[in-house]
């Protein structure tokens, strides 16, 4: 198995075709070689269901051109256009907003590659050529300190590389990379792509051994890093991602012959909550560079670096076969999942450092649970997927997916939540200065990111291993997935996640012989997630039905999957899976004090929570006792349609009736008490 491409003839193949100007073949690149496992690209899957296709479109039509409104009226844009020297004025914004415009280019590509769009395109190109005028002559990118090198100095008058603990350039940079290679698969275009790789020679020029052995203070690069290997072929790329990784908690941040100079940081305008650090606080465990990873077993620090680290860690682990992560990566999901993560799959805990907190210290009014870390999360855990095929890593990114990544952003898609917060008393002002949802922040890589994510969600339904097709998402679609040369085709129709029958049928004529495994979800036997910090009140597991071609079959499941036997499949083959749903109860474990005689509710893989706004008596103050019964209804006008649970002691009283809906629909209407937990005498 191919682990690390580095042979000269390699290398100097992609050179070959980069100075030609023609494009790699980019699907080759990305086949995940290095990890045994290969998600079918996105580009290959078309969602067509109820639910998640019009968040898909939202995304697009009013989610994209909203953001890079907002770039341009906060001066982000206009920063690159000052840094190339076509518009003048100083630098706006905090000194990492360039990353916001590069997440949002990463996301418009996605959406391009999914579907073509002129205006959209010309929009990229124009904003691509400020970016490119900005850059410097050796490569450096960074509109802060290019537009007004004197402030951005350090006490020696050194302007690059120093404080990286705090200064952004190598985090933002990383977006970039990221930025680049999807602009380059949509388009078959260099420009943003040569823009990023001219940059990350000069970072490898500065950074490495017997260099510069600062790490950044912000995790990213070393993802971007592994993109870019993989589309050019340069191990150089990978070398130093692995650089940044392994030189982590082995230094103060210093540079061959000159110190960083010692600086106190306040975060009033990034963080509600204040605080005065100094380089002590962030070169420590809250940027998880307090001791060399293999030495880590703990989750610590700013949850959205730590996760971008993981992830990044993950890649180098698989591309160069090496094991000399294995037992870190694992202690700390292990972690995460057992003492760490909140029902709904968001993780961060502490407003005060935006990140974890101590064992099972999990409030729910307080909760940070920031978007980019359940974004981040979800990265990290497809990646161990991908790397070892555990369904478990599946069971948790669902999770995260339905519930704390939803949460994020509203139905209109123009408002977005920075926290995620399972509990609102309808007056603190938890999304960063505004109870309620906010169409911008200061800091606003949540929205950006978000803008990224959900293109690209088509592309984690569906692997493959050698002749094996994992189905983990239950997400109405069609796909063509390769195997052995040939293209299944493969479509799954579903009212998921209201309804638990799955139908997958084909469009290939021609038969292809092919192992499905199809995923059961935790939910479905019993089990909330891969670990005990969360337990259902009864240990009642759903029926499972399972017919081929309109025959009952017996169940094979293995390894968390319905495994289907490897046979010939084509349009003549119809397959049903049937999970049982219904509406569970949750309790926490004991040593989470915040949901002490609390209970919560779950219909499939959704959380339910309750706002005052189907509630007239408030829900803060609510008790429930065993007279209380759920239900599960469908209504189609909320939200142009939606799952809800009904809880009452009679069906004919309506005075003691409290009604539910899924957590990620709240915070879509007035701003009044919300909470997943409620106190129970159960």
């Amino acid at each position: 198995m191919l682990r690390i491409i580095n042979s000269k003839s390699t290398i100097l193949f992609c050179i070959f075709f980069l100075i030609l100007g023609c494009k790699p073949d980019i699907n080759e690149e990305e086949k995940y070689n290095d990890y045994p496992i290969y998600p079918v690209q996105f580009t290959d899957v078309k969602i067509s269901d109820n639910f998640w296709e019009k968040r898909l479109d939202v995304n697009k039509e009013i989610t994209i051109p909203a953001t890079f409104k907002k770039s341009e009226e906060t001066g982000r844009i206009s920063n690159f256009a000052k840094a190339g020297g076509s518009e003048e004025g100083s630098f706006e914004g905090i000194f990492f907003n360039d990353s916001d415009v590069f997440k949002i280019i990463e996301g418009a590509s996605y959406s391009l590659q999914v579907k073509p769009d002129p205006n959209l395109k010309k929009y990229l190109d124009e904003l691509i050529d400020k970016i490119a005028s900005a850059q410097e002559k050796d490569g450096y990118l960074y509109t802060n300190r290019t537009i007004n090198p004197e402030k951005a100095a350090d006490s020696a008058g050194v302007v690059r590389w120093t404080n990286l603990e705090i200064f952004h350039e190598l985090y933002n940079v990383g977006h970039l990379y990221e930025a680049a290679v999807a602009h380059y698969k949509a388009t078959g275009e260099k420009k943003l792509l040569n823009v990023a790789i001219k940059n990350a020679n000069l970072v490898n020029e500065v950074f490495g051994p017997d260099k510069n052995y600062g790490v950044p203070g912000h995790q990213e690069i070393e993802i971007g890093l592994v993109k870019l290997y993989r589309v050019t072929g340069d191990s150089k790329y990978l070398n130093l991602a692995k650089f940044f990784i392994d030189q982590r908690g082995r230094n103060k941040n210093k540079r061959i012959g000159q110190d960083s100079a010692t600086l106190k940081f306040k975060f009033d305008k990034i963080n509600p909550w204040g605080g005065l650090y100094d380089n002590d606080f962030w070169t420590g465990e809250y940027s998880q560079d307090h001791k060399p990873f293999v030495e880590q077993d703990k989750a610590v620090g700013h949850a959205v670096r730590a996760v971008y680290f993981y992830s990044g860690v993950t890649d180098i682990a698989a591309i160069t076969g090496t094991k000399e992560y294995d037992l870190a990566l694992k202690n700390i999901w292990e972690d995460i999942v057992e003492r760490k993560i909140f029902l709904t799959g968001g993780i961060g805990a502490e407003p005060g450092i935006e990140g974890f907190g101590p064992d099972y210290d999990l409030p729910n009014a307080t909760a940070y649970t920031e978007t980019c870390a359940a974004i981040a999360l979800m990265l990290w855990n497809h990646r161990l997927f991908l790397r070892s095929g555990d369904v478990k890593y599946f069971d948790v990114l669902e999770r995260i997916l339905y519930n704390g990544f939803l949460s994020s952003v509203s139905f209109k898609g123009d408002t977005y939540l920075y926290p995620n917060p399972l509990e609102s008393d309808g007056k603190f002002k938890f999304n960063r200065g505004v109870c309620g949802r906010s169409e911008w922040f200061d800091c606003s890589c949540c929205p950006t990111n978000i803008v990224r994510f959900l293109p690209s969600l088509p592309g984690y339904i569906y692997s493959t291993q050698d002749e094996r097709i994992f189905v983990n998402l239950f997400i109405g679609s069609s796909a063509k997935i390769s195997i052995n040369g040939q293209n299944l085709l493969l479509k799954q129709k579903t009212n998921y996640p209201w309804d638990g029958k799955i139908n997958f049928s084909f469009d290939n004529k021609e038969p292809i012989s092919a192992k499905l495994n199809i995923r059961v979800p935790s939910w479905s036997l019993g089990s909330v997630l891969p670990s005990s910090l969360y337990n259902y009140v009864d240990d009642k597991t759903s029926k499972m039905k399972l017919k081929i071609n309109g025959e009952p079959r017996e169940l094979n499941i293995s390894n968390g999957y319905i495994q289907l036997e490897d046979r010939q499949w084509s349009h003549n083959d119809n397959i049903v899976v049937e999970f049982e749903m219904f509406v569970r109860k949750v309790k926490s474990n004991d040593k989470v004090i915040a949901n002490k005689g609390k209970i919560a509710f779950e219909y499939g893989p959704i959380v339910y929570c309750a706002e005052e706004v189907d509630n007239s008596k408030g829900v803060l103050d609510l008790s429930l006792d065993e007279e209380y019964s759920p239900q599960f209804f469908f209504d189609k006008n909320l939200f142009d349609g939606i799952g809800k649970i009904k809880l009452t002691k009679d069906e004919k009283s309506k005075s003691d009736e409290v009604k539910l809906i899924p957590y990620f629909a709240w915070a879509n209407r007035e701003a009044r008490e919300m909470a997943v937990w409620l106190n129970s005498k159960l």
